[in-house]
């Protein structure tokens, strides 16, 4: 009997040992998937979209953070930042994104880098893509600190759809002043075809301005070698844009203009691929 009792008080201790482990390991993985690492999340529409760490699909060792909307809205995980004043930065991280729409029909909403509370953001991925980077160069100003968010959304409008976000980098950078050597995109959008009022208005550049922006170019590449006598060199690259830029930003002070989510869809992948400091874009906005 008290071999019984003995035995029954083994498998008792073993039993709850073994529950208690399985407690303590789902609870680990519970803690694991909401474990944000001092991010703060934020949504526009609240208790709209999940937030969560993935264990599934992430980029490096380390869980990704996944944000899901089934419904449109602008929503993220932000972290402050302590910056240093007048300085310039750069934020980078890898995205993997699946089935993200905008529900305002706008580029400049995605999921993207950006400051919250202001309009400073990275370009914004929509539709299906696997892993790739992205990034953020902005300027301190007179900013100490700031709250740097990765987004479903935007500024501009909401998002649906899914986004993973992974191995986060801060990087300062050094004052332009010091940089001898300037990279330059100049893209040249042959084709305006725009609503302005009620008024369709659809204008071509010609050979003739092409050749007369290649020269203009080419005296300013000259011109900053000249005058900086050897300290300065501008490089440039032209791209011929064929599809038609197909709207225009308003503003009641300064009219129709174009601004960087009138041009970002036809660009964004050249800008992905390459390193510039400073982008053209030129267009024609009435006729001869």
């Amino acid at each position: 009997m008290k071999n019984r009792e003995k035995i029954i008080g083994k498998v008792r201790y073993v039993f709850t040992l073994l529950c208690l482990c399985a407690i303590l390991y789902f609870t680990y993985q519970i803690y694991q998937k909401n474990n944000f690492d001092k991010f703060v999340k934020c949504e526009s529409n609240l208790y709209t979209s999940e937030f969560i760490r993935d264990s599934d699909i992430k980029f490096s060792n380390k869980r990704s953070y996944k944000i899901s909307s089934e419904e449109y809205n602008d929503a993220m995980f932000y972290k402050t930042v302590k910056l240093e004043k007048n300085q310039p930065y750069k934020v980078s991280c890898m995205i993997r994104t699946e089935n993200i729409t905008s529900k305002e029909n706008k580029s400049g909403i995605g999921a993207q880098i950006s400051i919250e509370g202001s309009t400073e953001r990275s370009i914004a991925i929509t539709g299906t893509s696997d892993w790739k980077k992205i990034e953020l160069i902005f300027n301190s100003k007179d900013r100490e600190e700031v709250n740097i968010g990765f987004r479903l959304g935007g500024y501009l409008g909401n998002a649906k759809g899914s986004a993973w976000f992974s191995d986060f980098k801060l990087e300062e950078g050094t004052d332009s002043s010091n940089n001898n050597e300037w990279n330059f995109a100049c893209f040249i959008f042959k084709t305006t075809d725009v609503t302005i009022g009620d008024k369709q208005s659809k204008l071509n550049v010609t050979n003739s301005d092409i050749k007369d922006i290649k020269d203009t170019l080419q005296r300013f590449s000259s011109a900053c070698n000249t005058l900086s006598k050897g300290k300065m060199t501008a490089k440039y690259t032209i791209y011929e844009i064929e599809e038609p830029l197909t709207k225009l930003s308003y503003d009641d002070k300064f009219a129709y203009y174009v601004s960087p989510e009138d041009v970002e869809a036809q660009i964004k992948d050249i800008i992905s691929n390459n390193e510039y400091d400073h982008i053209f874009a030129v267009i024609r906005l009435r006729r001869r």
